[in-house]
This record gives structure tokens, sequence and C-alpha cells, in this order.
């Protein structure tokens, strides 16, 4: 990708059977947080995808310190962002022997942690 920043850490998930507009409100939320409130954030949200959210924000924090040593009461979340993934295509059984697909939507989540010395 093109977009890499400074510090050169992200994690990424992809492929959650979530849709991009769920992850969306909960990805909004974390944005340029700190690394403490982007963990406490999603656990007392009511939404099934705050648990990958809160596992993508750990590995990327220990990416950040074991890969570049920063600290992680120093991180901060300075980009997040979703993007549309494949669809699961399932197909319903129908009048006269037909099928009508399904598409399950899934989505692919970028975080990149970024410490507050270097930061914006």
């Amino acid at each position: 990708m093109g977009n890499k920043n400074k510090l050169g850490t992200q994690a990424r998930i992809r492929n959650i059977r979530v849709s991009v507009t769920k992850m969306r409100r909960i990805i909004d939320s974390i944005r340029n947080c700190s690394y403490e409130e982007a963990l406490v954030l999603p656990e007392f949200m009511p939404y099934r995808a705050c648990y990958p959210i809160s596992q993508l924000v750990l590995s990327a924090a220990a990416d950040a310190s074991n890969n570049l040593g920063l600290n992680k009461s120093d991180l901060f979340i300075s980009e997040a962002w979703v993007d549309n993934s494949t669809y699961l295509r399932r197909f319903r059984p129908r009048a006269q022997g037909r099928g009508y697909p399904i598409r399950k939507p899934t989505c692919k989540v970028t975080i990149q942690p970024n410490s507050k010395s270097v930061g914006k």
C-alpha cells in the first residue's frame, strides 16, 4: 500500500463477518484515541463487532512495542479505516426449484498506531 505511516506499523484483520456500516460506528469512536481509551471504549459498546476490534488494537500495540520499541502508554490510534471485502455467497431455496442468492457482507479493518511524540 502507498499509505504507510512514518513508523510503518499497522494491524489488519480481514474477512470479518460484519457489514461495513456496523463496523464503522465502532472504528469512528476509537479513531484518534489513546491506546488505553481504545481498549476501554469497545468493552462498553453493545455490538458484536467490538471483540475483534479490541483484539486488533491489542495486536497493533504489541506490534509497535515489539518491533519498534515504543511504549504502549504513548501510543494512540492515528488512522483506522474499514473497507469492503468479498461477499459470502449463499442460496435460499425458492418456489418451483429456483434458488435465490443471498450475499452476506464481510469487511477488512486496518489500524495504524502512532506515538504521541512523533504524532500529528
